[in-house]
């Protein structure tokens, strides 16, 4: 029985992905095993499906993104909703609509998913008491990523056949990054050793309390690490000086094969995207598609995005197919 079957029948025992603090190890396999078979579904000519049918995604985003918006809007149409995106930019929220009336207006449309990003830490957990549907965090603030953690493993799974025991270091402005936070909650859920590293500047002072090792050199900070995965340097989340310069920072912290040199022969390099090529990664090695999983960790998030929309449906949609069943036992009877 393949990882996929396996949880045809799991009910997710959560009514929300707000992060990946608070799962379990086997709820975070469940939404790999299940993101597996979306996988090879993609690859199919006919990628449709109907399982979502009838239910609606309403796609809120108060920061604008690209990739993690198309991914779940991609997601959810493949899976058969109705999908509605909407932006701070073309809404009532930029008419000064505070996020709780956002909410009672969302929830007066009675969506069955909602897809969120904020700017601020807590928003998303905050709406979440509000509205009477599934809340999938995609993104607040400086706090969680949910679902990007879980496609960075689900990468780190299909190219290395496991998580645990396997030394991951996460490298740059982790300071800023929701990406990082969710990623250390997530690789020690799952038993990786993990590092950070970057300037004392963009590391935070207490980030050893999350269960990481810290490093302020990148060769020493990589040696023998099995992953490397970069961190864009967030400028507009920055105020004041961080670093000297760009080309410093790069010179220092930027990924080159130079530094790579020293991690294992093998080893697999990731980054969350958008990329800035010669500030913290060379466009060479981004590029090369024997060490640079970049391009599949896109492809992963479609699935593990359909698999997190899939399961957080699961319940509403066995409770409808028992009340159809009992409306026909009683017509017969």
């Amino acid at each position: 029985m393949s990882r996929a079957e396996n949880t045809a029948d799991f009910l997710f025992p959560h009514q929300h992905l707000l992060g990946i603090e608070g799962l379990k190890e086997s709820d975070i396999n469940c939404i790999l095993d299940l993101a597996d078979h979306y996988v090879e579904h993609n690859r199919k000519t006919n990628k449709k499906t109907d399982i979502l049918t009838g239910l609606t995604q309403i796609n809120l985003f108060y920061e604008n993104s690209t990739r993690t918006r198309m991914s779940f809007e991609l997601a959810g149409k493949r899976l058969g909703a109705d999908v509605i995106n909407m932006s701070s930019s073309g809404s009532s929220i930029k008419k000064g609509e505070t996020l709780l009336d956002t909410a009672s207006t969302l929830n007066a449309m009675q969506p069955d998913l909602l897809v969120v990003r904020h700017g601020n830490s807590g928003a998303v957990k905050l709406l979440s008491r509000k509205v009477n549907c599934a809340v999938l965090n995609a993104g607040d603030g400086k706090h969680e990523h949910p679902t990007q953690a879980l496609l960075d493993a689900l990468t780190i799974r299909r190219r290395k056949g496991r998580i645990a025991r396997l030394t991951v270091a996460i490298c740059g402005d982790v300071l800023h990054s929701r990406v990082a936070r969710s990623n250390i909650h997530l690789l020690n859920i799952m038993g990786a050793r993990v590092r950070v590293i970057g300037p004392s500047t963009l590391v935070p002072s207490n980030i050893a309390e999350l269960g990481v090792e810290v490093y302020h050199d990148m060769r020493e900070g990589l040696k023998d690490c099995d992953i490397v995965m970069m961190l864009r340097l967030q400028t507009e989340r920055m105020q004041g000086g961080y670093f000297p310069s760009v080309s410093e920072y790069f010179t220092l912290y930027g990924l080159d094969y130079d530094k790579l040199s020293v991690a294992k022969e093998d080893a697999m390099v990731m980054h969350p995207g958008p990329m800035n090529r010669g500030v913290e990664i060379d466009a060479a090695v981004a590029d090369d598609l024997t060490r640079s999983a970049i391009q599949e960790q896109v492809e992963m998030g479609v699935a593990v995005r359909m698999a997190c929309l899939d399961l957080l449906t699961r319940k509403k949609r066995n409770l409808e197919k028992e009340q159809i069943k009992e409306r026909i036992k009683e017509g017969r009877s």
